[in-house]
């Protein structure tokens, strides 16, 4: 058993939260900002992907001939 639940532990601090007043970042810090917000579109991109690649094989698998 664990000294301290699951939600007592420190969570790790996001790069980036929607909505987040921008005005205090400097210009590198929004550069920042935009290429880790980049790299997680292109993540949710590439699995996009994979999912409508198995929905398409699933599909095809389980249709019933006309």
């Amino acid at each position: 058993m664990s000294l301290f639940s699951e939600d007592d532990r420190p969570k790790p601090k996001s790069v980036h939260e929607i909505g987040q007043d921008l005005s205090t970042l400097s210009l590198e810090e929004i550069d920042e900002r935009i290429a880790a917000l980049r790299a997680e579109i292109e993540r949710l991109t590439e699995a996009r992907a994979g999912k409508s690649a198995s929905r398409a094989a699933a599909d095809a698998f389980f249709r019933r001939p006309a």
